[in-house]
């Protein structure tokens, strides 16, 4: 039996609130519309449970989090609105049970409550992620519990997976449930939107969009990576966990409505299961192994010894030793060798050497990638079961040179500041590093510089990235 008996998709635009809009809500009266029906349709269904997945709550880079407690509130005050206030008891029972199974199912996930989130400055709250949809909801009924989530970067499948879970505590726990996935389309529509224009922002709402229509739930996993980021959406990774909700069945989607004349795509959708013995799950998962056997295929040498090595390690408990497989390339080389990690595209370890410390550049990569792996004291050590999750990078760095500010370009190059023995690294073309300002500051940061008040000896390199 499917206890989940309503499926939609709700953006959270503040403005949509008379109160916030002031005659600006006006302009997506569509999107309004649409979202009185929701609320009306929940009203119908009467909902023991309401499950909502958003991306604005108390975010981890690691874990989806899952507000614990009696109650939660939530108001719109940071919008300049005092009269929308919306507190709701949770779902306790469900909670504690979607928690066990995500930790049996090896789902990262964590319970967040008051004393948690209070060791990072913030409070259990609802977020205008949530308060949005759940104001035209409560309009037309309020007679049940939530379960509040915040998705994180665990990976796609894991978020389908997510869903999964959730559709076996509402069936087990026999509750009427209504799920809510909570996103913005993109957010890059227009010149005068949050986001400059990009061609790859209405490309994705249609193609998202008409993959939903369409019940693709495979498409929906392999959109284009560059458009889904250049896109600048909020709603794709909510909706993977819905999916997940459906497993086992065949999908519809309707459009109710879509709009975007503010620059940021407000779509709303409702979804019916169709079809059963529809394992969706099964071929997202041989999509993904295969994806995984044709990346290590088709990997360069300095990343394939990365790899192997880290794979022998986790089996032996020591490095590789033997390089007479290597290409000679690797053993006739002398240089500074940075060994990157990422997991589901965030940092996971990173450690390097600015000069070559062993006899080659093998050698280089098989020390860096145990040192990036177990002791980057960031973070902790990488299991053997990450391994398949993480994409390796490795930076081989040509000879520094000094240079002045002026001649610096963090796209191509990297940066070293030294200051008596304290000395900091930058790599070059990293995200989120723009200019020659934020390069500095950040690598003076690294070495305990202050950049503002300091002198220091600026070097900068060249490195050939090598990437899986």
């Amino acid at each position: 039996m499917n206890n989940i008996l309503g499926y939609y998709l709700m953006p959270h635009p503040p403005i949509i609130i008379p109160d916030i809009g002031r005659g600006e809500e006006k302009k997506i009266e569509k999107t309004s519309v649409a979202c009185e029906k929701i609320g009306r349709e929940i009203a119908d269904i009467k909902p023991d449970t309401i499950v909502i997945v958003t991306p604005h709550g108390p975010m981890f880079s690691d874990a989806v989090a899952i507000s614990a407690g009696k109650h939660i509130y939530g108001d719109l005050n940071q919008f300049r609105c005092s009269n929308i206030k919306i507190s709701l008891d949770l779902d306790e029972e469900f909670v504690t049970s979607l928690s066990l199974k995500c930790h049996l199912e090896g789902i990262q996930s964590v319970l967040v409550d008051d004393k948690l989130l209070g060791r990072y400055g913030r409070k259990l709250e609802l977020d205008h992620g949530s308060i949005v949809p759940l104001y035209f909801i409560n309009k037309y009924y309020n007679d049940y519990k939530l379960v509040h989530i915040t998705y994180s970067m665990i990976g796609d499948l894991n978020l389908y997976k997510l869903g999964i879970l959730i559709s076996n505590t509402a069936e087990e726990l026999n509750r009427k449930t209504v799920f809510i996935a909570s996103g913005d389309l993109s957010h890059k529509l227009k010149e005068e939107g949050p986001y400059s224009y990009s061609l790859y922002g209405p490309k994705f709402d249609k193609e998202f969009i008409e993959t939903l229509e369409n019940g693709d739930v495979v498409k929906c996993f392999n959109l284009d990576d560059t458009m889904v980021e250049e896109s600048a959406q909020c709603g794709l990774y909510s909706v993977y966990t819905l999916l997940g909700s459906m497993q086992g069945n065949g999908i519809k989607g309707t459009l109710l409505s879509y709009e975007g004349p503010f620059g940021v795509g407000y779509g709303v959708m409702k979804f019916e299961p169709t079809s059963k013995d529809v394992d969706s799950y099964k071929v997202l998962k041989e999509y993904e192994e295969n994806s995984y056997n044709e990346k290590i295929k088709n990997s360069n040498q300095y990343v394939k010894l990365a790899r192997e090595n880290l794979e022998h390690y986790f089996k032996y408990k020591k490095p590789i030793n033997d390089l007479s497989n290597v290409d000679d390339e690797l053993k006739n080389q002398k240089h500074g060798v940075f060994v990157s990690l990422k997991k589901f595209k965030n940092l996971r370890g990173c450690i390097g050497t600015i000069q070559s410390t062993t006899d080659n550049v093998a050698k280089e990569i098989i020390r860096n990638s145990i040192e990036a792996a177990i002791h980057d004291p960031r973070f902790p050590e990488v299991t053997e079961d990450e391994l398949k999750d993480i994409d390796i990078s490795v930076d081989v760095l040509m000879d520094a040179e000094i240079s002045s500010k002026e001649e610096l370009d963090p796209k191509k190059y990297g940066v070293i500041v030294t200051k008596g023995y304290k000395r900091g690294l930058l790599l070059p073309n990293l995200e989120g590093v723009n200019t020659i300002e934020d390069q500095l500051h950040i690598a003076c940061d690294k070495a305990g510089i202050d950049y503002f008040n300091d002198d220091f000896h600026i070097e900068r390199f060249e490195v050939i990235r090598y990437e899986e």
